[in-house]
């Protein structure tokens, strides 16, 4: 069975993401390791990081996934916004070998008009070079599916592949599946038959020993639209059957399963799809 969770707040301190998570019975947890809608960055101190990991061993909620800051575009063409993404990216990687995150999911970013082709080439430049600054470290950065909007990049499984064969230390990456995002890129889920021809692909193009998360959300729009909008589990285009395959694949068995949909400040929201998702599992 998957080990399902949400993401949560850091507000107050990252350790207050694991209180969080716990109050309403996750079994992990995703989490920004910085402010995600800021590039500044306040040093972790070493009080936080001891409290952090210590909620962690208490309270067996694992594992803890990183989500990089949603201003990061590995692929931009701008020269100053590539920099910036590729510095804030290392920040945020060595943040989680601190912290003892062992997963840091990224949105494979934008082209912004360059074509597919060569944002994927800056793409795999960025990580590589990512990967060259960060020796050694434990922690694994995850590419997301996305949902193909705009000009996102890693929308087709053929794409990830692409940037897990062509960035330099590539065998260090993993792939996060997005329920949400792969069913607006065109990929069904909501019949045992299209669970499975979609689940296929995947081994086949990129590997289901890559796939180290994934993101629990049904969407407010229907397949192929290309629209990355979370809904409430079983409220969507997706519905209940499609999640019913996804948390009764054996294969997924032990992976995070991660809710990213709205909610208030009381969390009920996360508390309610929790308790959906586990009345689907058979």
């Amino acid at each position: 069975m998957l080990r399902l969770g949400a993401h949560e707040s850091i507000a107050g301190g990252i350790y207050k993401a694991i209180d969080r998570a716990q109050s309403i019975g996750c079994d992990s947890v995703q989490v920004f390791v910085k402010s995600n809608r800021s590039w500044a960055v306040k040093p972790l101190t070493e009080e936080e990081v001891a409290l952090f990991k210590e909620r962690v061993q208490k309270t067996g909620i694992r594992p803890v996934v990183g989500h990089t800051s949603y201003l990061l575009n590995p692929a931009a063409p701008d020269e100053d916004l590539w920099i910036r993404s590729r510095d804030t990216l290392i920040v945020e990687l060595e943040r989680c070998e601190t912290l003892g995150i062992p997963y840091l999911v990224l949105h494979p970013g934008s082209h912004v008009g360059i074509g597919e082709e060569e944002g994927l080439k800056r793409v795999a430049k960025t990580l590589g070079e990512v990967h060259a600054a960060c020796p050694g470290f434990r922690t694994q950065i995850l590419l997301e599916t996305t949902a193909g909007q705009g000009t996102n990049l890693g929308y087709t499984f053929e794409q990830l592949a692409w940037l897990l064969e062509n960035t330099p230390e590539g065998d260090r990456l993993g792939v996060c599946l997005d329920t949400c995002h792969v069913f607006a890129a065109g990929y069904e889920l909501r019949t045992p038959e299209g669970y499975s021809a979609t689940m296929e692909a995947f081994d086949r193009i990129i590997g289901l020993d890559r796939l180290k998360a994934i993101h629990l959300n049904d969407t407010r729009h229907d397949l192929g639209s290309h629209k990355d909008r979370h809904e409430h589990i079983g409220k969507g285009f997706i519905g209940l059957e499609g999640f019913r395959n996804v948390l009764n694949d054996p294969r997924l068995d032990g992976l995070p399963g991660l809710l990213e949909t709205p909610k208030s400040p009381d969390l009920h929201e996360d508390a309610e799809n929790l308790a959906v998702l586990r009345s689907l599992v058979e």
